[in-house]
């Protein structure tokens, strides 16, 4: 699957925040995909028209963003591409919240990469969350992903110490990481748009191939940890890591 993505060499239009743009391209050019992160409403449309995948995410939203988004969206959907939604800090103010319950249910998401804190508030279940951290509280992870799946018709991929796929029926379930990769910013939005490149396959199986992008993202952690003294290290070592693991290494895990 790896090395099949690679020679494809799909181009993945990302509509991103400003904090993670340089960090997500260059991951994505690691990867050996290739990424364009523009944003503006006249454009949007003709570049997603170019593209093989759309990847949104809030991290700075605007209504100006906002709308590209949608512009994108719509244009993603008449091509019938994949779109990943990345609904960073939906919790932490309703402005968010309304953009993402909006998102959801306007355009065809293929895929929603978030964390707990996010999954809760589009759930709209009681929880904790300090601005767009995980956060803390009380339900059952695996079962508000498969409510929020049913609802939206999409596939939820909740990422923590136990990353958890589902389309509201089928459940996978990733253990692969490293407490680094908390300490750098922008490591959730790369990966959603890590997984939009993995879904530009259109003969794969979703909940697979969403499966084991995952997992070659944890193990890509865990290797990059292991000579790394820092998070501006491993940071480093993880584009790295991105850009040399063969597709092997996954089974030797």
């Amino acid at each position: 699957m790896l090395n099949e993505l690679r020679a494809r060499k799909p181009l993945i239009h990302c509509i991103t925040n400003h904090v993670v743009s340089n960090f997500q391209a260059n991951g994505l050019l690691a990867l050996g995909v290739s990424p364009v992160m523009g944003d503006e409403e006249q454009e949007v449309a003709e570049l997603t028209g170019h593209a093989d995948a759309l990847s949104l995410n809030i991290g700075t939203i605007t209504e100006r963003s906002f709308n590209s988004m949608l512009i994108a969206g719509h244009a993603a959907m008449e091509k019938g591409i994949p779109i990943v939604l990345d609904p960073v800090g939906a919790g932490a103010t309703l402005y968010r919240l309304k953009a993402v319950k909006r998102l959801l249910t306007e355009l065809d998401i293929t895929l929603l990469r978030c964390n707990a804190g996010e999954l809760a508030a589009i759930a709209g279940a009681n929880w904790q969350a300090h601005g767009v951290d995980a956060g803390e509280g009380e339900g059952d992870i695996a079962e508000l992903a498969k409510q929020v799946a049913h609802h939206h018709q999409t596939i939820v991929a909740v990422t923590g110490r136990v990353d958890v796929v589902t389309d509201g029926e089928q459940m996978e379930w990733v253990t692969a990481g490293h407490p680094l990769m908390a300490s750098v910013t922008g490591m959730g939005c790369l990966l959603s748009a890590v997984l939009a490149a993995y879904l530009t396959d259109p003969e794969a199986a979703r909940i697979e191939t969403i499966t084991q992008g995952l997992r070659f993202y944890g193990i890509a952690g865990e290797r990059a940890a292991q000579s790394a003294s820092a998070p501006g290290s491993f940071q480093l070592n993880f584009l790295d890591e991105l850009s040399t693991k063969q597709e092997a290494v996954l089974y030797e895990q």
